[in-house]
């Protein structure tokens, strides 16, 4: 009797020790399990992609992009759309620039905050970036998020797209854009990413995307 109670008392003491043991391993346990997300491959990341598409050349391209690594694609449109005659929209723009005028979007990103890589695709629009898109930046808050802008221009470039982008996120990551030619509309050349065009832009973003880590 007296060594089964000896061997009962040295059992018990086993099993506190091992749920003390335990109990003392779990913070360490809690801290491993949460890794910052930049630790996070980014393709493995929760990923949006915003375009402005006036001549759908831009919206191709966000769909290339998509179909290469996912996320959620998402238009940015406006509350009042800009007129369909194009110097019209030139003078319209002009004006916007010039006054800071940032125009009110229909487009509303519910819960940003879930989005840990946005892309942001848009043309140039006289060599700035479009005021559509400084109002998508500028009402959202994209602080800390990592920011992939791409663009489609009438072969005069970025301009300073770019570079407004990045101001406009200073509290972002940036990382390094695309950019190809698009469509001319003051020439009457709309829509050209199709046939070799596309495929070649299809190959361009591939590469893109594995220099700037973002592929499957």
């Amino acid at each position: 009797m007296k060594a089964l109670t000896k061997y009962g008392l040295l059992l018990s003491v086993a099993l506190l020790l091992l749920l003390s043991y335990s109990q003392a391993q779990e913070p360490i346990k809690e801290q491993s399990s949460s890794a910052p997300i930049t630790d996070k491959p980014l393709h493995d990341k929760k990923i949006l992609i915003v375009y402005l598409s006036r001549t759908n050349n831009t919206k191709a391209v966000a769909q290339i992009i998509h179909k290469e690594i996912g996320g959620d694609l998402v238009p940015i449109e406006l509350m009042t759309a800009y007129p369909l005659d194009y110097q019209s929209v030139v003078d319209q723009v002009a004006r916007e620039n010039q006054g800071g005028y940032l125009p009110p979007l229909k487009t509303q990103i519910e819960n940003i905050k879930q989005y840990d890589v946005i892309f942001v695709g848009f043309p140039t629009w006289a060599m700035q970036l479009p005021p559509p898109i400084k109002s998508f930046l500028s009402q959202n808050d994209l602080s800390g998020k990592t920011i992939v802008p791409f663009n489609t221009n009438g072969g005069y470039g970025i301009g300073s797209s770019f570079e407004t982008l990045r101001q406009l996120c200073a509290n972002s990551t940036v990382l390094t854009g695309y950019s190809t030619t698009g469509g001319k509309e003051k020439e009457g050349l709309f829509l050209v990413m199709k046939g070799a065009k596309e495929e070649q832009v299809k190959a361009d973003i591939k590469k893109w995307l594995a220099t700037i880590k973002i592929d499957n």
